[in-house]
């Protein structure tokens, strides 16, 4: 019966797509203002970011979506902005005998996760490993360590595949146990005075320079809530290997015994010693979101969301280019989810469809994770979200990426629908960065709705392998100034992706039953959560 569903949908995504299509002119203009440097890199809580908000709901309106929340396309969501004050502080590192500063910036990076404008620390440091307790995989590298008043040492990444298990935490593909959002909240739950990442290009699957980056401007965390740990922080793998040293260990060694499922938690004989100073403020950010009702009677309470992120790293203040436009992460599928939304504003499906627009990704998915805290629209009747973040900005291509969606029955949707569009799904690979844990999709995968993002096929149709180039190109412009718009672009690709997303979702929206989770997906255990409390 649920193939036999399938097929249905798949019929319905073809003739949604002979309807409903998404126009070039609109995406590209949203692109080039949402990258200007008038909207000076849509920095959270900076001018920009109000004025990308105020923008982005008037687009909305004027397309005729209904607003998400009540008389507003606005969603509140309060943050709080903490940013280290350098001079001010001076955390060292002590044996009891001599003592170590690293650099801010080049060496290592630290913050207040508890967003406290002064915090001091007199605390020891424990190396705990990967900082992983996974009951499933009958690993724990903290076996029963009494975490409080300690700073926590920690590699990133989980626990490498060997010969003997090779599948041990998704193999070569990254679990979410190996992301950084982890370590800090395991941290936080272990009651720790502080956490500290050590940062390699192998393990984090990117330089320190993107680490840099995003710590020595003003970071921010959801209001709502304990936050994190007094301190958080990473370090390079060079300091790291100082700092070790002088409590006499080698961290080479202590990463290898890391593997292991007998590690336990190394005291370093070093302290933390002195106090971190914060620079801390409120700022109410928003999450844009308009709707297109359904028409069926029953099927129009439950939506099928689509979402980009509209932030970026906003305007600093020193010498030289200051504007992280942001152009391909994310102004390019902020701009598509926009175009999204006009091709659907006069042809509704069956379900409701929200177009969510939502702030504070780059911080670590704080608007996505507010929505799913708060949701506009009940979890339960939330049939899928289906992201966009980063888009094709070089031309079209044979397949279309579709990782992530093999968790749930979208990917039997999608597999169809390419086939049926003349497209080819992109070869799947070991998920090494942890992309399915990065973007904002995961915030509603963490609360049971099917979720994950459409991605750029890799087969580019015209000069392949100067598009790929092209395309690998873009590494040395992530998350960095040069990240601008560019008007030579060819957006076809951009256009196909929304293009398939758009009717990726027309399809589930048409769909006789919501999509589920493939049986023993850890995340269906929430849409199983959502029912039972919805029943009651």
């Amino acid at each position: 019966m649920r193939f036999n569903s399938m097929l249905i949908i798949g019929a319905t995504a073809v003739l949604s797509a002979q309807a409903v299509k998404v126009q070039e002119a609109p995406l590209r203009a949203h692109l080039a203002f949402l990258s200007d440097d008038l909207l000076e890199g849509r920095g959270t809580g900076q001018r920009g970011g109000d004025l990308t908000m105020r923008y982005l709901e008037t687009r909305l309106e004027a397309m005729g979506l209904k607003p998400a929340n009540g008389q507003s396309y606005r969603q509140i969501v309060k943050i709080a902005g903490v940013k280290t004050d350098v001079p001010k502080s001076d955390l060292k590192f002590t044996d009891g005998k001599s003592g170590v500063s690293f650099h801010f910036g080049d060496e290592i990076v630290f913050a207040s996760g508890s967003a406290k404008p002064d915090a001091a620390f007199d605390a020891p440091l424990v190396f705990v490993g990967y900082g992983v307790a996974a009951p499933e995989e009958a690993w724990d590298d903290y076996k029963g360590l009494d975490c409080h008043g300690k700073i926590l040492v920690m590699l990133v990444n989980d626990p490498q595949p060997t010969k003997e298990e090779p599948k041990r935490f998704g193999g070569k593909s990254l679990t979410y146990y190996g992301r950084w959002t982890y370590k800090f909240e395991e941290a936080k739950r272990r009651g720790a005075a502080g956490v500290l990442l050590i940062h390699t290009d192998a393990s984090a699957s990117y330089g320190w320079q993107v680490v840099e980056s995003g710590w020595v401007h003003e970071r921010f965390q959801l209001a709502e809530g304990t936050g994190g740990s007094d301190l958080e922080g990473w370090m390079t793998q060079d300091s790291a290997k100082k700092l070790f040293a002088m409590g006499g260990q080698y961290l080479d060694d202590l990463m290898s015994r890391a593997e292991r499922k007998d590690f336990h938690p190394v005291t370093l004989g070093l302290k933390a010693t002195g106090h971190v100073a914060c620079s801390v403020r409120m700022v109410d950010q928003a999450n844009i979101a308009g709707v297109v009702p359904g028409t069926d009677p029953k099927l129009k309470d439950e939506v099928v969301i689509y979402s980009g992120h509209w932030d970026h790293l906003g305007k600093g203040d020193g010498p030289g280019d200051q504007i992280w436009n942001g152009a391909v992460d994310n102004a390019s599928g902020t701009a598509a989810v926009l175009a999204m939304a006009e091709a659907a504003a006069g042809h509704p499906a069956r379900r409701s469809q929200m177009f969510l627009l939502v702030c504070g990704e780059e911080q670590g998915l704080l608007g996505s994770e507010a929505y799913a805290r708060h949701p506009l629209w009940p979890l339960a009747k939330t049939a899928a979200d289906l992201n966009l973040d980063s888009m094709n900005f070089v031309g079209a291509t044979g397949d279309i990426g579709t990782q992530g969606s093999e968790r749930t029955t979208l990917g039997t949707v999608a597999s169809l629908m390419a086939k049926k569009t003349g497209l080819a799904i992109a070869k799947v690979e070991p998920d090494l960065g942890g992309g399915y844990f990065r973007s904002d999709h995961f915030s509603f995968a963490k609360v049971g709705v099917p979720a994950f993002s459409i991605a750029s096929g890799k087969i580019f149709l015209k000069d392949p392998e100067a598009s790929k180039t092209k395309a690998e190109a873009y590494r040395q412009r992530y998350h960095q100034v040069t990240d601008d718009y560019d008007p030579a672009w060819d957006l076809s690709g951009m256009v196909q992706q929304a293009q398939f997303t758009l009717d990726l979702g027309r399809a589930v929206a048409n769909a006789p039953n919501m999509p589920t989770w493939r049986q023993g997906d850890p995340f269906g255990r929430g849409r199983v959560t959502q029912k039972v409390k919805a029943a009651k």
